[in-house]
């Protein structure tokens, strides 16, 4: 499959949608550079992610990752960009995103999230909490819908058609 026109695309949704897996199938097939959150925020920061939160708080987390989200989008297109689940809280990288490129929104259900985080090593404490993951799918729903260009349902999905239909997506995006 032809590699779309050159242009970032980039993958928003909650912990769990999927973002990272996606993004390896995306640059498999396009040779584009991915950029995950949480390899750019050990690339900025020499830490883990996990060890930001606990230590430092969620706060120091989020301003990590909003580096890192700004970062990303510095850099010159094509690229993929899996970004952090808590990035769409924020009026500021709200906007970045809306200018930053193509944004697929990987829509879950909060059971789909629960079963895909498994024991939750490496994540949050709450997220094996089911409350907790459907408290704040409910709150960023209007927020990942306000920046996404596309939105993909992907509790039944497997990441390569996941794939084909964001790639079909951009190429008719640069076509019309």
């Amino acid at each position: 499959m032809e590699a779309p026109p050159p242009t970032r695309i980039i993958l928003v949704g909650m912990m769990g949608s999927g973002k990272t897996t996606v993004g390896r199938e995306l640059a498999r097939r396009t040779g584009w550079q991915l950029l995950d959150n949480d390899d750019l925020v050990r690339a900025l920061t020499g830490r883990e992610p996990a060890e930001i939160a606990v230590v430092d708080g969620e706060d120091a987390l989020h301003e990590a990752e909003a580096a890192a989200l700004a970062d990303a989008l510095r850099r010159p297109a094509p690229l993929i960009v899996g970004v952090a689940g808590a990035m769409v809280d924020r009026d500021d990288m709200r906007r970045a995103l809306r200018k930053g490129g193509h944004v697929v929104w990987l829509r879950a259900r909060p059971e789909t999230l629960r079963q895909r985080i498994g024991a939750g090593s490496d994540r949050r404490p709450e997220a094996t909490d089911p409350a907790w993951l459907a408290s704040r799918v409910r709150e960023r729903e209007p927020l990942y819908g306000e920046v996404a260009d596309q939105v993909i349902d992907v509790d039944r999905t497997r990441p390569p058609s996941v794939a084909t239909a964001i790639l079909d997506a951009v190429r008719a995006r640069s076509a019309g």
